[in-house]
């Protein structure tokens, strides 16, 4: 694979950038701002790393304008330079490009609508009436089952299932594992035994979703699960049936959302919380890491519970204390009745 190079001049028009340096100087490759050499671009959006700009052996380095003086390297002078990183990362991406057709392996029923510009991997399986748009992907053992839909630009990575009457939109991208339109936990309780509930929905993804390595979309009971334009979900999260996600929103790692919950447009959910069913969260709500969300939100802003890190020995002491608050709370509440009386 040929090496891919750039001039500073080619990536500072492509990002809107302003150049302090030479514009001739040739790019290789993107690094971070600790190990970049003569020929790689790095970026500094972190404040943390703000001391690494004082050895700088980066080609330029991609930064704001409160860095740009301590910069000793030729700079990218922009607003946000996370943003300007995550355009140009795309120029040096390594990934194999598709050449398109059906291999060999694969098992495509007849009934099936292939487009021809698609690519079906090794082993791969195409249900009986399903649709596969144009330039879409699918990897080597990936299940795509009856009546489902796949549209235009989409690709699946390696072992992906996609269960019956699936619908993805265009340009989605989803990561090995993942399994789309599995039963929801349903069951009704009878004496003791627990009678399934047919999960007769769908799971219906937006255009421009990007979908994690190992994480679980499960068919509605009744409607659809919904996953909207622009959603970002991280790898391990579980979307319980019925759930449904609003435009850009974005969900980190090992996030749980049970059944039924509506979660608004633009929002951010941390690694590791857990949404119980039924509540509605509203948009532009931002949850921290391992939130428990037990009640709706029904305003913008950002929410957190649990407590921070703290030295065992003082969390031991701090747990004897607060099964001692509902007590301490009695006793202030006797107090303050005799302090009125006393008055």
């Amino acid at each position: 694979m040929n090496q891919p190079e750039y001039t500073l001049q080619q990536i500072a028009e492509a990002i809107d950038a302003q150049l302090i340096g030479d514009p001739n100087r040739i790019v290789r490759g993107i690094q971070t701002l600790e190990k970049a050499g003569p020929s790689d671009l790095a970026f500094l959006s972190n404040p943390l790393y703000q001391a690494q700009l004082d050895n700088a052996q980066a080609a330029a380095v991609i930064l704001s304008p409160s860095d740009a003086e301590r910069c000793s390297v030729d700079a990218l002078v922009m607003d946000n330079p996370y943003l300007g990183y995550a355009q140009v990362s795309h120029w040096f991406d390594r990934k194999p490009e598709s050449t398109g057709g059906v291999h060999t392996s694969a098992i495509v029923d007849p009934t099936a609508d292939v487009n021809p510009s698609a690519a079906i991997g090794p082993n791969a399986v195409i249900g009986a009436n399903t649709t596969i748009e144009k330039d879409v992907v699918i990897g080597a053992n990936t299940v795509v089952e009856a009546d489902c839909r796949i549209g235009s630009g989409s690709q699946l990575a390696a072992n992906v299932s996609v269960y019956h009457e699936s619908i993805i939109g265009e340009r989605v991208i989803i990561h090995s594992a993942a399994v789309i339109g599995a039963d929801g936990f349903g069951f009704a309780p009878n004496r003791q035994q627990w009678v399934k509930i047919a999960q007769i929905g769908r799971v219906v993804i937006g255009d421009d979703v990007e979908i994690g390595a190992g994480t679980t979309i499960d068919r509605g009971a009744l409607g659809d699960t919904c996953i909207a334009d622009g959603v970002k979900l991280d790898n391990q999260i579980q979307v319980a049936h019925n759930v449904e996600i609003g435009e850009n929103t974005a969900i980190a790692g090992c996030v749980a959302i049970a059944g039924s919950t509506k979660i608004g447009r633009r929002c951010a959910i941390a690694g590791a919380s857990n949404i119980v069913g039924h509540l509605t969260i509203a948009d532009d709500v931002q949850v921290m890491a391992n939130t428990l969300v037990t009640k709706s939100i029904s305003s913008p802003g950002v929410y957190a519970s649990g407590t921070g890190m703290m030295p065992h020995r003082k969390w031991k002491r701090n747990v004897v204390r607060f099964r001692q608050l509902d007590q301490l709370a009695s006793r202030l509440s006797v107090l303050e009745k005799q302090f009125k009386n006393d008055e």
